[in-house]
């Protein structure tokens, strides 16, 4: 029999009231909001009722660095936290909400997969609670009363040709990315041109993301750079009268969104930053709530440990003040083999058919990737687990390489099966992460707020992507200069690279050493509360591919959705 569709899956899921979900984390019952009959959301007055609950194990979940062929980070995620149930632990799980960019592009959802998913599916992918339209709107009411504020005469002296703050919209629209406004009549607005980006890579979306109050979020809002003056000075939303607005619009955004697992296990669901130019992680208030409603709370970074756990560990903690206790490193045959340079992988198409023979040699061939992340988590003192994401055409000398390399960096490693079998293919993932989370733990941010712009760049740059050097363009010189001088330096920094190497060339594989960093710009998210170097060419608003999924999603004759994956 074929393996059923992941929707076929959720829609066979036997869901608990959430009620019941909400009583066994010891959520009390007056901060839950529900919204429909499978969410609610969580008032942020829980945070400061549960603070003197016993602390969970904070577990995040990374990977080695992507592939097209996708590592299951999510799936594993899930996976992990329905395992906990099968060793005898209570577990939270805490996710991103998914972009519908993807959704309707090529990458699809983002609720886990088989029977590793959160339900119900459909809600998780399309919308949810609105919460990414809310972004949008507060967002674009800034875009508005800027271009308002030129046409009102520009009092700030606001230089046209230095805005930064473009627009955004949830869709890949590559149409979008440069566009002119303001054209038509008189009253229609000054003309300039400017451009949309999607919204999870809006700094909204990581001010969200990292706030920790309705209060903290409407200073962030307040602090956000739209552009500069004529003398070369920020302007800010405070200072455009925009900032409480656009709070009001996130009043109800802020609050985390509770779902569930397939078996059951609580899913707090809540933002969804960029993951090349932000945090790649879920909220911070999210977490605070979770680290309180039982043994364990699992977290994904997004991409890999290079990118999405590095800036966990260095932002995301920073502005939680949560100390993880384990983390895991996803790894499949698969893409280690791809990672050997010897098959070219393309989205979409059929598979190398020799990449699915047996040859341990060149899982063995690819593992410095493996091996530099499991050193990129230790560098932060964190100790790693190595999950080995099995698919069925996987041979065990394949998964013994694996847990060789694990061995070899004093990493555990267990083998997942969790796509297929739920949490009891997970079991031993979680056995061994309870292990490692009950180790000592010395976790260190990589670098102090007092080091320079500067020394914080080239920290990352040597010590997790294994780069030898830095080079700055004198615009970069000058932008880290200016910002230092704004009192923008002890921020942490965002590299902004390609996700598909630890190096900043998406062409090199492995754990390329020796190459240089090029930082062709910098951009300071003030707001938001970091400093994001550009190093390659960053695309913020997809476009849509020649099949995207958005051709297949349909409603059946009964209403119900079909398509969706």
């Amino acid at each position: 029999m074929p393996f059923p569709s992941d929707l076929d899956i959720a829609r066979g899921a036997a869901l608990k009231p959430l009620d019941d979900i909400a009583a066994e984390m010891d959520l009390p019952a007056h901060h839950l909001e529900p919204y429909g009959r499978d969410v609610m959301k969580i008032g942020l007055g829980a945070i400061e009722e549960l603070a003197e609950a016993p602390k969970a194990k904070y577990v995040v979940v990374s990977a080695i660095t992507p592939t097209p062929l996708g590592e299951g980070k999510t799936t594993t995620t899930v996976g992990l936290g329905q395992g906990f149930k099968h060793i005898g632990k209570r577990a939270t799980v805490a996710i991103r909400q998914p972009s519908m960019g993807p959704t309707f592009g090529i990458k699809g959802g983002a609720a886990g997969g088989g029977y590793s998913q959160v339900v119900p599916m459909e809600l998780l992918n399309l919308h949810l609670t609105g919460d990414m339209h809310a972004v949008t709107a507060a967002h674009n009411l800034l875009a508005a009363v800027i271009d308002n504020h030129f046409f009102q005469g520009n009092q700030l002296n606001l230089d046209q040709h230095n805005i930064t703050w473009r627009r955004v919209l949830d869709v890949n629209d590559r149409a979008l990315r440069n566009i002119v406004v303001g054209l038509g009549g008189q009253g229609d607005g000054i003309p300039r041109q400017t451009g949309f980006d999607i919204t999870a890579a809006s700094e909204v979306m990581a001010a969200l993301a990292l706030t920790t109050s309705l209060e903290d979020l409407r200073e962030r809002l307040s602090r956000v750079v739209v552009g500069y003056d004529g003398d070369g000075a920020p302007v800010t939303a405070e200072q455009l009268k925009a900032a409480g607005s656009m709070t009001v619009l996130l009043r109800e955004a802020i609050k985390p969104n509770l779902l569930q697992t397939l078996e059951n296990t609580p899913v707090l669901v809540h933002a969804g930053p960029f993951g090349n130019i932000a945090t790649g992680n879920s909220s911070v208030v999210a977490d605070r709530i979770g680290i309180r409603t039982g043994d364990f709370l699992v977290t994904e970074a997004g991409f890999g440990a290079d990118m999405g756990a590095e800036r966990f560990f260095n932002i995301k903690c920073r502005a939680s003040g949560l100390s993880p206790d384990a983390a895991v490193v996803v790894a499949t045959v698969r893409a280690l083999k791809a990672h050997s340079g010897k098959y070219r992988i393309v989205a979409g198409k059929p598979l190398p058919p020799e990449l699915l023979q047996e040859n341990p040699e060149d899982v063995a061939a690819g593992a410095a990737n493996l091996r530099k992340q499991i050193e990129n988590i230790r560098l932060h003192g964190v100790s790693p687990v190595v999950a080995i994401n099995a698919f069925p055409d996987d041979h065990a000398s394949e998964h013994a390489v694996i847990r060789e390399i694990a061995e070899e960096m004093g990493a555990r490693a267990a083998v997942c099966t969790n796509f297929a079998e739920g949490g009891r293919g997970a079991a031993e993932l979680a056995e061994a992460v309870a292990e490692a989370a009950e180790e000592p733990t010395d976790f260190r941010f990589l670098y102090p707020d007092e080091a320079t712009l500067r020394e914080k760049i080239e920290t990352v740059a040597t010590k997790v992507y294994g780069a030898a050097d830095v080079q700055y363009s004198p615009q970069a010189q000058k932008q880290l200069a200016t910002y230092e001088r704004a009192g923008f330096g002890k921020l942490p920094v965002c590299i902004a690279k390609t996700h598909l190497s630890i190096s900043s060339d998406s062409k090199l594989k492995g754990a390329p050493t020796g190459w240089t960093l090029p930082v062709r710009e910098v951009r300071a998210s003030v707001g938001a509360g970091f400093v994001y170097p550009i190093c390659g060419d960053m695309r913020t608003m997809p476009g849509l591919g020649s099949s995207p999924a958005a051709s297949r999603i349909d409603l059946d004759p009964t209403g119900a959705v079909v398509g969706l994956s």
